[in-house]
């Protein structure tokens, strides 16, 4: 039986989604903002925490801040989109890479 360990971690809410994060998380998340590779990031809509024994449930916030560090921009998988209609010799084909901003979770 695999043991489980307790980790503290913080439910935060960037660029219209939440996202689960721990300390040393790297994730994507919708562009912040003009910033530079290294800089330091604080989120406050912190909505959840937990440190492994008591959690913390905001109304709305719980008035915490969540430190990342900006990693850069990059760029999500290529989509491709295509329309067709039938009978009419008709198609077209689009394709969309979505940008993104890299950051890693230091501090809770």
């Amino acid at each position: 039986m695999a043991t489980e360990t307790t980790t503290a971690f913080a439910v935060i809410a960037t660029g219209g989604k939440q996202y689960v994060v721990r300390e040393g998380d790297v994730l994507q998340v919708e562009l912040i903002g003009d910033h530079k590779e290294g800089d330091t990031i604080e989120f406050d809509q912190v909505l959840m925490t937990d440190n492994g024994t008591a959690a913390t449930l905001g109304t709305p916030t719980t008035g915490g801040k969540v430190t990342a560090t900006y990693l850069g921009e990059k760029k999500g998988i290529k989509l491709t989109i295509v329309r067709y209609k039938s009978k009419s010799n008709r198609d077209r084909r689009l394709g969309h890479r979505q940008h993104y901003a890299e950051i890693k979770i230091v501090k809770i």
